[in-house]
């Protein structure tokens, strides 16, 4: 940790027993606002994604994503030399973070109950398909099982159809957000208790939390959502649309903004259609608004209708490829993309922490991913 960091997390010390995603992913936000992370990776193999392509020089680059700026070390917690050092490393931790399905720490007499007996001021962060309460608690989970079970992919996609995953690890990354979230949370009550907790998410629960107004919508009205493609679910104009050369997202979707679309496409009269007057009149009937702004804008390219609606005010996008999004102009200037030197894979490039915070800049420089066990000596001697 440089001396005198400004994040706010320099001096939490977390104890990373994660690996794939959801764990490694909370663990690196952390990481990001300063928290010293020591990841306790099996020996030899370590974390399962370490062989997950693609590779860059023999390395896993999904691997890379998620652990730059941690540090490794190999312990078998099997073995009594290895429950040795990992016991040490718990004296001096702040927070303990595992996506283990539940049970396995248990039988290793690591538990919660034991954990918070031994080291009450310790935090502990767990994450999980279904949590660690719960009928379902003890079965295996991927963020592919967690999308399907909640009914997120049943609202992915086109109507026409079949369901469809989130393109991103949804189940997984929105689990590690939380996670995030709730162990910030605890370090600031320990503050006040002196005592550490333990914070329980799941997968499940989280894309349960993410479902939006589609929960409140079906259990008051008992109305079953479905896919919507582009489209908002209550609220038109605000989907893409074609135009002469491709597509467009535009949100117009309150009586300001829709009079304004109506006269930069130059059809005033739209404002006073009988089927598009107020905001549910244009969400009834969102099948007829398709047709007829498609019916302007696919006079016309992209460029051009981007030019009139940026002038109007109007939130509009070009349907980007992720080549596309990581050049804006925009992301560069809010640091969205770091390089990491790497000795393996040559410029490692990765996300920088979208959590600005004032006063705190963004590190000049960062720590490549680490081989297995690249730390374990220089921190089994802080431990001695």
């Amino acid at each position: 940790m440089p001396e005198n960091d400004p994040r706010p997390l320099a001096g939490v010390t977390i104890v990373d027993l994660t690996r794939v995603l959801a764990g490694p992913y909370c663990t690196l936000v952390l990481s990001n606002l300063g928290a010293r992370v020591i990841k306790v990776e099996r020996p030899v193999r370590g974390d399962d994604v370490r062989d997950v392509g693609p590779f860059r020089g023999g390395f896993s680059l999904y691997f890379a994503a998620l652990n730059y700026d941690k540090e490794s070390i190999e312990v078998d917690l099997k073995s009594e030399a290895g429950r040795s050092v990992f016991e040490r490393l718990l004296d001096r931790a702040d927070v303990l973070v595992e996506n283990f399905r539940p049970g396995t720490l248990e039988k290793l007499g690591y538990g919660w109950e034991a954990l918070h007996a031994r080291w009450p001021r310790l935090i502990y962060g767990a994450a999980s398909g279904f949590g660690h309460t719960g009928p379902m608690s003890r079965r295996p989970a991927y963020d592919l099982v967690a999308q399907a079970m909640s009914g997120m992919m049943s609202l992915t996609g086109y109507p026409d159809q079949p369901p469809a995953r989130v393109g991103v690890s949804i189940g997984d990354m929105a689990a590690a957000l939380f996670l995030s979230v709730g162990l910030c949370a605890a370090l600031y009550k320990r503050r006040e208790t002196g005592q550490g907790v333990m914070v329980d998410v799941a997968m499940l629960d989280a894309q349960i939390a993410i479902l939006e107004n589609a929960l409140t919508r079906h259990l008051v009205t008992g109305d079953l959502p479905q896919r919507t493609g582009t489209r908002h679910p209550n609220i038109s104009p605000f989907q893409a649309f074609e135009t002469s050369d491709g597509r467009l997202v535009v949100c117009a979707g309150h009586d300001e903004l829709y009079h304004v679309f109506c006269d930069k496409i130059g059809r005033p009269e739209m404002k006073s259609d009988p089927r598009f007057v107020t905001a549910d009149d244009r969400r009834v009937n969102v099948a007829a608004m398709q047709e007829e702004v498609e019916s302007v804008l696919r006079t016309r390219p992209t460029a051009h209708w981007l030019e009139v609606f940026e002038a109007a005010g109007t939130p509009c996008a070009p349907v980007n490829t992720v080549a596309d999004a990581v050049r804006l102009p925009q992301v560069e200037a809010r640091e969205m993309l770091r390089a990491i030197p790497d000795p393996r894979i040559g410029t490692l490039w990765v996300a920088g922490n979208p959590i600005k915070i004032s006063g705190v800049a963004e590190p000049a420089t960062h720590r490549p991913p680490p081989d297995v066990g690249a730390d374990g000596a220089r921190i089994l001697a802080e431990l001695d």
